[in-house]
């Protein structure tokens, strides 16, 4: 077990059993879902389930932590998700906010910065905004590990404005290469994910990192997001640390 401190610097390794601490992924992505599922299989309203999984989230950035991951990206919100029922949008708008007034002191105190990638259109209420540049301008300065949350984000979406946006810089087509594309994403400097870990038995990526996932590993697991905790994420690592990752390349062990 192993610690460093300091203000935005600090690091907290714990030695984890069928762990290998020198092929820790810097960058995991969760799917956070099965919150409505696991809400009706208990005979609750399915907001009580998206509130459940705020336990998740950050027993999972604990754990995080403590393997020492330099990035870890949530999907909190999508902008397909505008199409479910009314009140429970109005919910997850007002949760979130109350999330971040509660927990960024939390996460600031763990030197965790806090990012957001996605669409601030008219549809994000103007205070949710405050609260996430809030939380932004608080934790700028840490560095032991970058929090990004996906909110109104849509892998496509991201592609689209990014594209727009090169057409109104006048790129010419002869200059559009996979570096340049990368740089006019949500967040240039966001490396792309080692892994992603999908919860609830479902099979796809849902429009998440479209362009950022075409080489992660994929690990999907049956457990519902409010019940998932960090032995999952340890689980999914040691999924990882057994796979060869090759690029499109050949694997010269083999």
């Amino acid at each position: 077990m192993t610690g460093r401190q300091g203000r935005g610097r600090y690091v907290w390794r714990v030695d984890i059993p069928g762990i290998d601490p020198t092929r820790i992924p810097t960058h995991v992505a969760c799917v956070m879902d099965g919150n409505g599922r696991w809400a009706q299989r208990r005979g609750l309203k399915r907001t009580d389930g998206h509130a459940a999984g705020e336990e998740a989230l950050f027993d999972t950035v604990e754990g995080a932590l403590e393997l020492g991951i330099r990035w870890l990206t949530v999907y909190a919100f999508s902008t397909e998700n505008w199409r479910r029922p009314t009140d429970e949008v109005r919910f997850l708008m007002n949760f979130n906010e109350s999330l971040l007034v509660r927990r960024r002191d939390e996460l600031h105190d763990r030197g965790v910065r806090m990012r957001f990638i996605g669409r601030r259109d008219w549809r994000v209420p103007r205070r949710l905004i405050r609260r996430m540049d809030e939380s932004i301008e608080l934790t700028r300065h840490n560095r032991t590990m970058t929090l990004t949350i996906a909110f109104n984000y849509g892998g496509r979406a991201e592609l689209i404005d990014g594209i727009k946006r090169m057409i109104d810089d006048g790129v010419p087509s002869s200059k559009v290469t996979e570096k340049l594309v990368h740089q006019y994403l949500y967040d240039p400097e966001m490396p792309d994910p080692d892994l992603m870990v999908r919860t609830s038995g479902e099979y796809r990526i849902s429009n998440y990192l479209l362009w950022e996932l075409a080489y992660s590993e994929l690990v999907f697991t049956d457990v519902l997001w409010p019940d998932f905790r960090r032995q999952h994420l340890f689980d999914a690592v040691r999924e990882y640390q057994i796979r060869a990752r090759r690029f499109g390349g050949i694997d010269t062990d083999a």
